[in-house]
């Protein structure tokens, strides 16, 4: 199975590699901003990230030591959302094998790679219900779908574990922004679960909107404290 490590030692042979990196010739997107982002420190809300880290644009919302969210480059809606894993999984099911620890190899390593898969998954359940907290908020909308694509006949785009949040609005409401647009028909097809014709995130409304999911993620994890508080009293 193919994989793209950032790094750690690869386990291919050089003529692995070079069937590897024919069938995906370009370098994993996602792993780049992983290593472009460091996890967020003390909040894992950025305050300002700089969107020009990696090109295109990646108007980040979210950065711990497992996951990262950011706005998609390609929106089908105004907020459509990624939330995809630090480290590199293809799949679901390779994040799910990873948890387990291996009884061959380096007892060390394995634990270690089997935490870390594991603390990933808990991060994922925990932060997909915020993130659509805060896309409610700042979108008002009352609907959304959370996708999760694995296989190329899936219409995965990237082969990196990933989640799509992606707005669902009322027919006929205003949308985010002048220049945002929603395409209806698109949102009642199944492009929607990869390519399709789907137009490319502005980059000043990408920051504006970005900007306002980051706040309100931050709103939602201080009120969270404050009721965790009040708990103890």
């Amino acid at each position: 199975m193919p994989y793209h490590s950032h790094g750690a030692t690869s386990p291919y042979t050089v003529a692995q590699m070079a069937s590897i990196d024919d069938h995906y010739p370009i370098s994993c997107a996602f792993c780049n901003i992983s290593k472009a982002y460091q996890p967020s420190q003390p909040s894992p809300i950025p305050t300002s990230p700089d969107p020009d880290k990696v090109s295109p644009q990646c108007h980040l919302l979210l950065s711990t030591t497992h996951i990262l969210a950011f706005l998609d480059i390609m929106p089908i809606a105004p907020g459509h959302i990624l939330l995809t894993t630090r480290t590199h999984y293809e799949k679901l099911t390779d994040l799910h094998a990873a948890s387990i620890p291996s009884p061959t190899g380096s007892h060390w390593i394995s634990n270690r790679a089997a935490s870390t898969a594991a603390e990933t998954a808990l991060q994922i359940g925990a932060w997909l219900p915020r993130l659509s907290t805060a896309l409610c908020k700042v979108t008002g909308i009352e609907d959304w779908n959370i996708v999760q694509n694995n296989g190329a006949r899936a219409a995965q785009v990237v082969p990196h574990v990933h989640f799509h949040l992606i707005p669902r609005y009322q027919e006929g409401r205003r949308d985010i922004g002048d220049k945002a647009k929603v395409n209806e028909q698109m949102l009642k097809s199944w492009k929607m679960f990869g390519r399709g014709s789907r137009e490319d995130l502005d980059d000043e409304e990408g920051a504006e909107l970005a900007s306002k999911l980051r706040e309100a993620l931050a709103d939602g994890l201080a009120l969270e404290g404050d009721k965790a508080i009040k708990a103890k009293i």
